[in-house]
């Protein structure tokens, strides 16, 4: 049996009795369980286990709240999201709240064993199959660095459906001054010259810009 002390928390208990099942069946040390966010959360700052494993949505305290007061707190626990939802904000949000391991529920059972170990190993397991249901890559965020501030800027009032008189207007420059700036971006980007081919890119690619 693996020495890991890992802790289960999730408000159906069909499937906190699965994943249970499950990581017995694995060899997994499986020290605790919860059905709610409030005793999760209790279990974890009295007994510290290795990794949690915690659905996002819970009664009193969600997996993330948990996972935020675990980094707040430096508590050595390394959390586990389990959710349903395929959504950007909360993706992002549970990278900069130190989560580990990110897992979407309808693949959670293949994938876990997998993610236990790499988080183990001190490495995040993001589950590839939430980035592409969210379209969302490194990649896709490290694009950033190729811009200057003013670019940048730019494309964060674009992503707001900002007309090139108003972006002109908030960054007290001529409209063909931006529209100069659209140009370089565009080139940079390698994307058509079309009229909304930046706008089109922005907007897929707006939750980069929040």
């Amino acid at each position: 049996m693996s020495t890991l002390k890992i802790f289960i928390a999730d408000d159906h208990p069909i499937l906190l009795k699965g994943l249970q099942d499950l990581l017995l069946e694995k060899k997994f040390n499986v020290v605790g369980k919860a059905v709610e966010g409030r005793s999760a959360l209790n279990f974890i700052i009295k007994n510290i286990p290795d990794i949690a494993i915690l659905d996002v949505e819970m009664p009193f305290y969600s997996g993330l709240e948990i996972a935020e007061y675990c980094k707040k707190n430096k508590l050595k626990t390394k959390i586990i999201l389990i959710t349903l939802h395929k959504d950007m904000n909360l993706y992002l949000a549970s990278k900069k709240n130190g989560v580990f391991g990110y897992l979407l529920k309808e693949f959670a059972l293949d994938e876990i064993e997998n993610c236990i170990i790499t988080v183990s190993k001190q490495t995040p397991y993001f589950s590839e199959a939430l980035q592409k249901f969210i379209g969302f890559t490194e990649e896709s965020s490290s694009i950033l660095t190729i811009f200057s501030v003013a670019e940048k800027r730019i494309l964060k009032l674009i992503a707001q459906h900002k007309s090139n008189k108003e972006i002109g207007h908030l960054l007290f420059l001529s409209p063909r001054t931006v529209e100069k700036y659209r140009s370089k971006i565009i080139l940079k980007l390698d994307l058509p010259q079309q009229t909304r081919a930046l706008y089109t890119w922005v907007q897929k690619n707006k939750h980069l810009f929040n």
